[in-house]
């Protein structure tokens, strides 16, 4: 079966070949009236000699973006952002959050006048805020003793935000110790049939009763991984006869065994240049993130632009210098041709 880019090729080849025939025909019809029109040169502007290729060059480019345009899938526009993302081919952000009592704990924040779970809250708004939310589907699992999927593939940034509001969701769980493995064990899940490298995993946490070992393996859709910490890791708070604080060296030792970074952002927001990193936002040329479609609306554009302007840039601009000021001299309304006038009646 033939697809739309093939017929966006086709489509290309022939006006080429027919632009490329009537130039040339046109080509010989110029020629003969040449110095009629030119001057003695019998030849135009030095850069109007490039007319006939960049009309070739113009019209090639505006049937290929416009017949693979026609053919390419429909996409979806977020109405706040304006901007499209395919249906086809979406992005995903799959966060493991943190919600057992330990989360509730006030230690958190610059000030540490927050609790664990409202210092998360702010890190992951701050994270969403500079992450194309438009082109990503957000999956969140809740962890404490076990994992349940919260919601998988939004779109919706309100249902994000009502999750990470103020819902007691450690209620949803017996009470126990935190599993944190089993939310990795139940992201991997979630993400295992969804497209190589599409993925990026987010796992907040204040690292309580971590194990050391049985980390679970990622599928090939999980391409980048950032572990967060929250919580005071210097002066923890007693819950359950234990003391709670951050385990900075679990956490950071999960961020390396999954191949990913680790972020104390009990104090600090996540800095930009890390997630820049785990989206692909910096070191890559801003060619290489256009998709097809943005060639095809690039091709359009600048096709219909040369075509459109062309024909202007040649009246104005298009003869050569000496033989412009002849033809401007040769104008009733010239300054010369008044003198003249002056002259005679005179």
């Amino acid at each position: 079966m033939v697809d739309g880019t093939t017929y966006a090729l086709y489509a290309a080849g022939i006006t080429l070949f027919s632009a490329v025939c009537a130039e040339w025909l046109h080509a010989a019809r110029v020629e003969r009236v040449a110095r009629l029109a030119f001057g003695a040169s019998a030849k135009p502007a030095w850069w109007a000699r490039s007319a006939p290729t960049l009309r070739v060059l113009a019209a090639g480019s505006l049937a290929w973006g416009l017949v693979l345009l026609f053919f390419l899938p429909p996409t979806r526009h977020d109405r706040n952002a304006g901007a499209s993302s395919s249906v086809t081919d979406p992005k995903h952000v799959l966060v493991v959050l943190d919600v057992s009592p330990s989360m509730r704990l006030v230690d958190a924040g610059p000030k540490h006048d927050l609790s664990r779970m409202q210092r998360a809250r702010e890190v992951l708004f701050s994270f969403f805020e500079r992450v194309p939310f438009e082109q990503y589907r957000v999956s969140i699992v809740a962890v404490y003793n076990g994992a349940k999927a919260v919601v998988v593939d939004t779109r919706d940034f309100e249902v994000v935000r009502n999750i990470l509001g103020e819902l007691p969701m450690h209620f949803a769980f017996k009470s126990g110790k935190t599993k944190l493995f089993d939310g990795l064990t139940e992201a991997a899940k979630i993400a295992a049939p969804w497209n190589p490298d599409s993925t990026t995993l987010v796992v907040v946490s204040d690292g309580d009763t971590v194990p050391a070992t049985g980390m679970p393996t990622m599928p090939e859709s999980v391409h980048a991984t950032v572990v967060i910490g929250v919580g005071d890791s210097k002066a923890g708070k007693f819950i359950d006869g234990a003391n709670s604080r951050q385990d900075v060296m679990m956490l950071r030792q999960i961020a390396t065994r999954l191949g990913g970074s680790f972020h104390d952002a009990n104090e600090a927001h996540l800095p930009t240049s890390l997630i820049g990193s785990a989206f692909e936002l910096e070191g890559e040329s801003p060619l290489r993130r256009l998709t097809v479609r943005e060639y095809a609306l690039i091709a359009v554009g600048t096709g219909a632009l040369v075509l459109a302007l062309l024909p202007l840039l040649l009246h104005f601009c298009g003869l050569p210098r000496k033989r412009a000021r002849i033809s401007a001299a040769k104008q009733p309304n010239s300054r010369g041709a008044q003198l003249a006038s002056a002259g005679e009646i005179g």
